[in-house]
């Protein structure tokens, strides 16, 4: 393997609290323990199809970051190179693959290896380059916690605490008023983030994407809690969450360029269950505030060992790997195994049996 001498360090997709975290122990593990230059990609992948989004990082750079939410890089979600999206003057849109050219970016930024900080898609993408000769690492990082052979990804535990905080706050409203409150959290195809908010909030209906519900079985639910004198109920539901036999709910664009954003759930729900019960229902989309706000203490030191791990695997020539927590260990898997499928909620996990034994309606 040739002598490492320059790396590059990219976020992209959703940003989440921690990621800062990571870039700085990039950053700071690359010079210090190699003597490395380390060059930032502002904005995901786009920074290495758009000119002049590039920058070196110094340890000056990262001082002050640790417990700042977002990116100082930037991110984006519509910057596949594989399917690079334009609109042309006459408003046409075209799809190319550009991934050619950021292959020879990469090599004109004399980029030695590059770490991707992302979730699946981002992780997918990198994959893709890595199987095109780009020396790739990846870090795995998203609020949904779907990411295969990582216990946990950062970023999950701060999301988890805000919502869980919102679903604390919405009790006291929901009793007072005697209401059903729907909280409708990320996820969209992994319940892991309203399953474990709907627990640590005492939820009375927790629905998730793995568990597609009957809103008749959420009505006999409430009824019970009727009976009991509960005469509110917490329902936390996941934004890709479908009723049986139905289809996921997405949000209207103008935008063709824009991808799919699902969102919509907790009110099609309220709306339906409004026909069934008397009781008044309040929904409540908690949207990027999950994704935003200082990192929890938890995600701070799980970023910051990812970042300095991933520094460690370019120095070992490790490509084509993904870092990954197991127990409390940090280790290295490879990306095709994590980005093969993602980690969903297992019907027979501990999670849904606690659930269902603390009389937790999961629809």
């Amino acid at each position: 393997m040739e002598q490492i001498r320059r790396i590059g360090v990219l976020t992209g997709g959703g940003d989440c609290p921690g990621l800062n975290a990571v870039i700085r122990a990039v950053v700071k593990t690359a010079i210090n323990d190699y003597g490395w230059e380390v060059i930032g990609i502002e904005d995901g992948f786009e920074g290495l199809i758009l000119p002049d989004k590039t920058r070196e990082l110094h340890i000056n750079d990262v001082r002050g970051i640790l417990p700042q939410g977002g990116t100082i890089l930037g991110t984006t979600n519509r910057a596949n190179p594989f399917a690079y999206v334009t609109r042309k003057k006459d408003g046409r849109i075209v799809t190319r693959d550009v991934s050619g050219e950021v292959v020879q970016r990469i090599h004109e930024l004399h980029l030695d290896a590059l770490i991707v900080i992302g979730g699946d898609g981002s992780l997918k993408i990198g994959y893709e380059f890595y199987q095109k000769g780009v020396p790739i690492v990846g870090i795995p990082k998203t609020i949904d916690n779907d990411i295969s052979c990582t216990d946990v990804t950062f970023g999950f535990d701060t999301a988890l605490d805000t919502a869980t905080q919102a679903i604390d706050k919405l009790h006291t409203t929901a009793e007072s008023h005697h209401r059903i409150m729907i909280v409708e959290v990320m996820g969209r195809d992994a319940g892991w983030l309203a399953l474990e908010a709907g627990l640590a909030g005492g939820a009375d209906v927790i629905l998730i994407p793995e568990i597609p519900f009957d809103l008749y079985k959420v009505d006999e639910k409430i009824e019970r809690r009727d009976r009991e004198g509960r005469r509110f109920s917490i329902i936390v539901v996941a934004e890709g969450t479908r009723p049986a036999g139905g289809e996921q709910v997405y949000q209207s664009s103008k935008d063709p360029t824009a991808p799919r954003r699902l969102g919509g759930i907790g009110q099609w729900a309220a709306g339906e269950l409004s026909k069934m019960c008397d009781h008044e229902i309040r929904v409540t989309v908690l949207g990027h505030v999950q994704r935003g706000g200082s990192p929890s203490s938890f995600d701070r030191i799980l970023g910051t060992r990812f970042g300095s791990a991933a520094a460690r695997l370019v120095a070992e020539g490790r490509f084509g790997e993904m870092v990954s927590l197991r127990g409390e260990c940090i280790g290295a898997v490879s990306l095709a195994d994590a980005v093969s499928q993602l980690k969903t909620v297992p019907l027979d996990s501990d999670l849904i049996r606690t659930a269902l034994s603390l009389g937790i309606c999961l629809g």
